[in-house]
């Protein structure tokens, strides 16, 4: 598997759960909700730096 495939990948997971979690959780300031956005946020970055560099 690819670098850009596995960070796909991680991407999707992230997204899913998040989603999954946004229905389940009365607040979106919750703790396990915040951490997830900001794990989602790094993937987020490395794919773009990926790209960047690899045009």
């Amino acid at each position: 598997m690819s670098k850009e495939e596995l960070l796909l990948e991680k991407i999707e997971e992230a997204r899913s759960l998040m989603n999954q979690l946004i229905g389940e959780k009365t607040e979106l300031i919750d703790p396990e909700l915040v951490l997830l956005s900001k794990k989602l946020d790094v993937l987020l970055n490395e794919y773009n730096e990926f790209l960047r560099h690899n045009d």
